[in-house]
């Protein structure tokens, strides 16, 4: 089936270019611009993204490597992403 109309893409053709980037980085994150470039392509109007997602998350091999999972989770239960309490000049004003 045709994904993209202006680049004449598949969904073949995605699913071939997921494959082959995960058996040479395995660690890679996909995403659509990578799947482009490794066809040689450029997307276009940009109509067909929804069903270019929906094809990218049917593929096996899309999923994000093991050792990038998680990386979002505030384990320290810091939020201040390790600055200093005090930080601003309004916070140093407003303590004095």
């Amino acid at each position: 089936m045709i994904v993209c109309h202006c680049t004449q893409i598949s969904d073949h053709d995605i699913k071939a270019a997921i494959d082959w980037m995960r058996a040479a980085d395995p660690q890679t994150i996909i995403t659509p611009g990578k799947i482009y470039h490794a066809l040689g392509k450029r997307a276009d109007c940009g109509g067909c993204m929804p069903l270019f997602l929906d094809t990218m998350r049917g593929c096996d091999n899309l999923a994000v490597p093991p050792i990038l999972r998680g990386l979002k989770v505030n384990r320290t239960g810091v939020s201040h992403e390790g600055r200093r309490k005090g930080h601003r000049v309004s916070q140093r004003s407003a303590a004095v």
